[in-house]
C-alpha cells in the first residue's frame, strides 16, 4: 500500500476500492437478491424479500458478525450462511426472527 493510499484509508475510514458500490449507484436488485454495497463508509447489505419491499441493513450478522451480504433471502427474511441463521430487517440492522 502506497503513501496515498493510506492517506485515502485514514481520511475516508474505508477502502473506497473494496469493490462495495455506494447506495446511489445501485441500478437494480432483483427479488430474492441480496447485494453488499455501502453507505458512505458504513458496509450495508441491500436485499430485495419475496414481497419485493427493498431493505437496507448493516452488513453484520448479529450472531457472529459475519456478512449479512453473503446470505440469501427466504421469503420476508434473510438466511445468513454462515450458521442458517433466519433475520428480518428491523431500523437497519437485522435481528433473529422468530421461529416458525
Amino acid at each position: 500500500m502506497g503513501p496515498i493510499h493510506a492517506q485515502i484509508l485514514d481520511e475516508l475510514g474505508y477502502d473506497p476500492d473494496d469493490g462495495r458500490p455506494q447506495l446511489g449507484e445501485l441500478a437494480f436488485v432483483a427479488v430474492g437478491q441480496v447485494v453488499a454495497a455501502r453507505d458512505g463508509a458504513r458496509p450495508v447489505a441491500v436485499a430485495r424479500l419475496g414481497s419485493g419491499r427493498l431493505v437496507v441493513v448493516a452488513d453484520e450478522c448479529p450472531h457472529d458478525g459475519g456478512k449479512i451480504s453473503d446470505g440469501y433471502v427466504e421469503g420476508e427474511r434473510i438466511v445468513c450462511t454462515r450458521h442458517g441463521w433466519e433475520l428480518v430487517a428491523c431500523e437497519g440492522r437485522c435481528v433473529r426472527a422468530e421461529p416458525r
